[in-house]
């Protein structure tokens, strides 16, 4: 489990304990269009979570760095050092988290990984499997951010402010290892929460495997 995420768990778990629905909210996601929105971003987010693994075995090398290993902890000051952001903390819809806030942390939370991926994608050897996975980010961005504008009615909606624009600090090719090793730990993460989100808002009824 990616070091950076370690302290947030208890902040997960409770967070995705189910609630009762606002009836509001209730009536936005039991609309036939966002629910097709919805099974098409759980879709790509499980098409992610698969990704994952191969886009990093593709490109992180050094033995040490492992997907869900113990040993992450100890990479904690390199990420600090790297300048590798947290990711948001999602939370479903509730008296104190609207629909549309839960939303655009969805969206604001992929948008950081993309940038992360991107910044060390021009270091990286094989590329590849990266850039195919960065598209479907891109993909289920878009289709967050049309949920977002559906839980606004329509309306006219504020655009999401763009992340700050990353800036990683790879000196040297370990550094961009452990660069690429932590953001596509962080990611997994953040798209396994992503997917419990998005579960809650799906009402099709469908039984799906926790990944």
């Amino acid at each position: 489990m990616d070091i950076l995420l370690v302290l947030a768990i208890p902040c997960y778990m409770a967070a995705f304990a189910r609630g009762a629905p606002l009836p509001e909210s209730s009536a936005q996601v039991a609309d036939q269009q966002f629910q097709g929105v919805v099974q098409r971003s759980r879709s790509l987010t499980q098409k992610i979570l698969l990704s994952i693994p191969d886009a990093h075995e593709s490109c992180v090398h050094a033995e040490a760095l492992k997907l869900d290993s113990p040993q992450n902890a100890k990479l904690a000051v390199m990420a600090s050092n790297i300048g590798i952001p947290s990711a948001p903390v999602l939370r479903v819809v509730s008296e104190s988290f609207s629909l549309e806030a839960v939303l655009r942390n969805v969206s604001e939370g992929l948008q950081l990984h993309r940038a992360l991926l991107r910044s060390v994608s021009p270091r990286l050897q094989n590329k590849d499997k990266v850039a195919a996975l960065l598209a479907d980010i891109k993909d289920l961005i878009i289709q967050i951010n049309k949920m977002v504008k559906m839980a606004n009615g329509e309306a006219a909606v504020q655009p999401s402010p763009s992340p700050s624009p990353v800036v990683l600090r790879l000196p040297g090719e370990y550094d961009v290892q452990v660069a690429a090793h932590l953001s596509l730990g962080q990611l997994q993460s953040f798209g396994r929460d992503v997917l419990r989100c998005l579960r809650s808002l799906d009402r099709s009824g469908e039984e799906e495997a926790e990944s």
